[in-house]
């Protein structure tokens, strides 16, 4: 028996189409207005943190924050009433960023200032590569995740390796320069190196000793080194996943590459994939 849908399921679905139905045109409407309103909130609360516009417009910058902070509110339960799995969206990634989007304002009612936070908004801005049928390019996260997920043992290793010559060469620094040159302690010491360490340089301390200076240059040098082996570390990986990938996608006869992975044959040779193999006909 054919199941005939209510008011209610029908007007669900429809709403579920323009939210989600990226590639429909109502859909991309939808979803061109909200990265609109999204552009404009974030707009809106950067103008807002400046004093003189605030003092000129503080009440129209509230306002209209409230009128979208509604608006994506009344978004967000659409899109959980018209999915017929909200779980899988509001425990999603995307779920997770419209929930955060909403809160700032609602908190600042109990931490003034809170509402500052609605800049997590641009975080929604990545929808744009689904409307715009980017996603091949998003997809490309997934190469630098497989090279910083390879590459992490070594990181933590390097890392390690400098928090222990931080904690060193800074302890080395509190009794070369003493109290007196602005070395009061160990951890400000520490905190002074790994400043330096990094290149940043804040200049709220410096040695005077010329042995102060001497191991300065020495952190100074070798804070370049520490810039480039992370550096180096992921490079490396991401050329070596793409050299996997490319012999991936070579037939394994000719060694052809092959542009398209959904290939079920060769068009060099003509051999034919099986399961992302190749059976050679007899």
């Amino acid at each position: 028996m054919k199941h005939i849908k209510s008011k209610y399921e029908i007007l669900r679905q429809k709403i579920y189409i323009v939210i989600y139905g990226s590639g429909t045109i109502a859909g991309k409407t939808f979803d061109l207005l909200l990265l609109a309103v999204i552009l404009l909130s974030v707009l809106l609360i950067m103008m807002q943190s400046v004093v003189r516009y605030d003092k000129l417009h503080h009440d129209f910058f509230v306002v209209s924050e409230w009128i979208i902070t509604v608006f994506f509110s009344l978004e967000y339960i659409l899109r959980i009433i018209s999915n017929k799995k909200p779980l899988n969206y509001i425990f999603s990634f995307y779920g997770f960023v419209d929930l955060l989007s909403l809160l700032p304002m609602y908190l600042s009612f109990f931490f003034p200032g809170s509402e500052a936070l609605v800049v997590i908004r641009s975080l929604r801005l990545l929808r744009l590569f689904a409307i715009l049928d980017l996603i091949p390019v998003l997809n490309q996260s997934s190469h630098i995740k497989e090279s910083l997920r390879a590459s992490a043992n070594k990181i933590v290793v390097f890392v390690y390796f400098i928090l222990v010559m931080s904690v060193i060469l800074g302890t080395i620094m509190f009794v070369i320069e003493g109290r007196h040159n602005g070395f009061t302690n160990i951890p400000n010491s520490i905190y002074w190196c790994i400043v330096t360490m990094t290149t940043v340089g804040y200049g709220d301390i410096a040695p005077i000793t010329p042995i102060g200076k001497a191991i300065a240059s020495f952190i100074m040098i070798m804070g370049y080194g520490i810039i480039a082996v992370p550096t180096g570390i992921v490079t490396a990986e991401l050329s070596r996943n793409r050299r996997t990938k490319n012999v991936k996608n070579n037939c394994p006869r000719c060694k052809t590459f092959i542009y398209n992975e959904f290939a079920n044959y060769c068009y060099n040779c003509g051999e034919k994939f099986i399961d992302g193999e190749v059976k050679i006909d007899e």
